[in-house]
């Protein structure tokens, strides 16, 4: 019994220390689009997946705009426009940018944004 306890009680602190360290993370995401920061990137794009890796199940609320179109080669208007030509890239609101997959400090630095 007291073992039983025991495993409830552990699976009850990692659950609860996971969804909080999630909503640090959620919140962190979504401060990256209200500061105005834009993630670049294709589907097919091997670093861009290390990106969102990063951010695990929040990048569902990170700035992320897709450069890649499903069939065919071309690259969407969107990024050809804002001169997007290597992925990822971060743009941020004093318009700098940076390519490559990088730590989020990177992100909190440029853009304010507070870590998990």
């Amino acid at each position: 019994m007291v073992v039983a306890v025991a495993v409830v009680a552990i699976f009850a602190a990692g659950y609860y220390f996971a969804h909080k360290r999630n909503a640090r993370m959620d919140a962190f995401a979504k401060c990256l689009g209200e500061k105005q920061a834009k993630m670049y990137g294709a589907f097919w794009c091997p670093h861009c997946q290390d990106q969102k890796d990063k951010f695990g199940t929040s990048f569902e609320f990170a700035p992320y705009i897709e450069c890649g179109i499903k069939g065919s080669q071309a690259i969407a208007a969107v990024c050809t426009e804002a001169g997007i030509k290597r992925y990822p890239t971060w743009v941020f609101s004093d318009g700098t940018r940076v390519e490559g997959a990088h730590e989020l400090d990177l992100l909190a630095d440029k853009t304010g944004c507070p870590l998990p």
